[in-house]
């Protein structure tokens, strides 16, 4: 293994972490991942308190998960796109536990 062309540090640890299991995600079928987030988002918004706010939680990580593989090569709309998605998950998980929704 060529070492020199690993990325160093905390993101080459993530991205060597995250291998096998992106592997695996992309060796699914594609509807298989969308009715995944489907799932995830209507348990999110139908769920009340700590059960839509699970349900978003695990959205929020894998979506975290993703745009920190992918942030290297975002462009500066595709980034701030990701941080209003996570900022809005976060927000209405919260909402869920202290009851606004």
């Amino acid at each position: 293994m060529d070492t020199e062309s690993e990325t160093p540090g905390m993101r080459g640890a993530v991205e060597r972490l995250s291998a096998k299991p992106v592997v695996f995600l992309h060796t699914l079928p594609r509807w298989v991942l969308l009715v995944a987030v489907f799932a995830l988002l209507v348990v999110g918004m139908w769920g009340n308190g700590w059960v839509g706010a699970a349900g978003l939680l695990v959205l929020l990580v894998f979506l975290t998960w993703f745009a920190y593989l992918n942030w290297p090569a975002l462009d500066p709309s595709g980034r701030v796109l990701r941080v209003v998605a996570m900022g809005l998950l976060a927000a209405f998980a919260v909402a869920h536990v202290v009851g606004g929704f």
